[in-house]
């Protein structure tokens, strides 16, 4: 059938010029298994309508979306990875597939691949994704979503076919292709590569280009005023999205500048993990072995490729840029412990108090957490809604860590607020004795039947209870 009027294409990255990308074609795979589709965003773009049949000839074997690309692009950048500068990166196993805007926003979407072939970027690799990865990124941005971070969203997950050699997984292991929806791919590592280059034309265009689509609140006119007021819009979308990740527990575990886009969205989820307990070293990466990217140094981490970025644009202007660009750099710190404190108070389902009694509030709670090593998502599960939440405390399986004079401090302190007015304390997700969870444990757990007998129940129980969550604290694509 034809697709939905309701479909509004686009093809904006194209403005840039073709010395921001390759045109490529997409990997022939020998199957194409659908095994998820993201109804609630497809349903939000216009596409809910397609078939099974139709999604896969979309999605897996890429045929054009109407109105959107012919043929897809392969995105040029570079990087540092681990500190250390790369000028080989670009999309090397994805392409920018189509784009088009939200029907509720008007927001420009990216449809973004994973696994689809090989490119210019490749570098020698097969340019695919295993099903394990890709079930993993699913699992990723969907708890993310659910916990109110600004994330790509997993669009679609085909099966390919194919058998592929991995280091760090049993081999040979299954294939896969992903698509996911993202504000935009255009990250810190694409102004690095102009850099590079010494192409300051290029760095402006791309300002003004993102300026123009992605950050409405950059309107300036003139090469300066308008770069200071891209950096400093950055800074805070970025601020904004750590913030969350610390709340939520969430370890990205490879925060390179390729990884940190000019909207501040989080993707691109490889090594990721979510706290067991509070632990301010840990880390998701097996080869991070420094630890650079622990939880507690994730914000460094995005300082300093935002620092980075603010670089790149310096030959834009001159002392007075200069001057606002770090500017905007040391507002990053606070803006990101502000967007902490607000996640915070929002995940307790609580009525904000002012920052001063809301900053004393999560210190608290934290400073509990790190002494008792109390679970990290049972705490904010029992402690929703305050003293007046209906989950019974004493019944937790962490009363014991409650009744621990560490935890006295976080008592008194939540003791003087009240159930925010969306709460949700009334929906049933709130009367378990335990919260959806997404530790690494579960993640294998859920792995483990469809490596074996190709059994999907556990994954697919994983996304209702993320949704049931979702919808009791009101982060839901459809109810947005």
């Amino acid at each position: 059938m034809p697709i939905s009027s309701d479909f509004h294409p686009a093809t904006r990255h194209q403005d840039l010029g073709e010395e921001f990308y390759d045109l490529v074609a997409p990997a022939e795979f020998p199957a194409h298994i659908l095994r998820y589709r993201n109804q609630d965003w497809a349903n939000r773009v216009g596409l809910g309508t397609l078939t099974d049949a139709e999604w896969i000839e979309h999605f897996g074997r890429f045929m054009p979306l109407p109105g959107s690309f012919r043929q897809p692009l392969a995105l040029r950048y570079h990087g540092h990875q681990f500190r250390h500068y790369n000028a080989d990166l670009g999309d090397g196993r994805g392409f920018l597939f189509a784009q088009a805007h939200d029907r509720r926003d008007g927001r420009l979407l990216d449809f973004g691949t994973k696994g689809s072939g090989t490119t210019p970027w490749s570098r020698g690799a097969d340019g695919r994704l295993t099903l394990k990865g890709g079930v993993r990124e699913v699992l990723a941005s969907s708890m993310l979503e659910a916990l109110g971070v600004d994330t790509s969203k997993s669009f679609s997950l085909i099966e390919t076919g194919e058998s592929l050699h991995r280091g760090d997984e049993p081999s040979p292991t299954r294939s896969a292709v992903l698509v996911r929806l993202s504000h935009s791919h255009i990250r810190i590592g694409t102004f690095q590569r102009l850099a590079a280059h010494g192409d300051v034309e290029g760095i402006q265009r791309l300002v003004d280009h993102v300026g123009r689509i992605y950050l409405p609140e950059v309107h300036a006119e003139g090469d300066a005023a308008r770069a200071e007021k891209f950096f400093g819009a950055v800074c805070r979308r970025v601020a904004q999205t750590g913030g969350r990740w610390m709340a939520a527990g969430f370890v990205h575990g490879v925060l390179n500048t390729d990884n940190v886009n000019v909207t501040g969205e989080s993707f691109d989820y490889g090594p990721w993990r979510f706290l067991p307990t509070y632990q301010p070293g840990f880390t998701a990466a097996y080869f991070d072995h420094n630890g650079l990217y622990a939880y507690a140094r994730q914000p460094d981490a995005l300082a300093w490729s935002l620092s980075r970025l603010g670089n790149c644009l310096l030959p834009l202007g001159d002392e007075a840029l200069k001057a606002g660009l770090e500017t905007a750099l040391t507002e990053f710190g606070p803006a990101l412990q502000a967007a902490f404190t607000d996640a915070v108070v929002r995940r307790l389902g609580l009525h904000p108090h002012g920052v001063e009694r809301d900053t004393a509030l999560a210190a608290a709670l934290f400073s509990g957490l790190e002494t008792t090593q109390a679970p990290f998502d049972q705490a904010f599960f029992d402690w929703r809604g305050g003293m007046a939440g209906p989950v019974s405390r004493s019944a937790s399986p962490s009363a014991d860590h409650y009744a621990s004079p560490a935890f006295d401090p976080f008592r008194d302190a939540i003791a003087g607020y009240e159930p925010a007015h969306d709460a949700g304390l009334d929906h049933p997700y709130f009367k378990r004795k335990t919260p959806c969870s997404m530790l690494i444990e579960e993640v294998e757990a859920i792995w483990a039947p469809i490596a074996a007998e190709d059994d999907w129940s556990r994954f697919t129980a994983k996304l209702a209870g993320i949704g049931e969550m979702a919808e009791a604290m009101g982060n839901r694509a459809d109810l947005r």
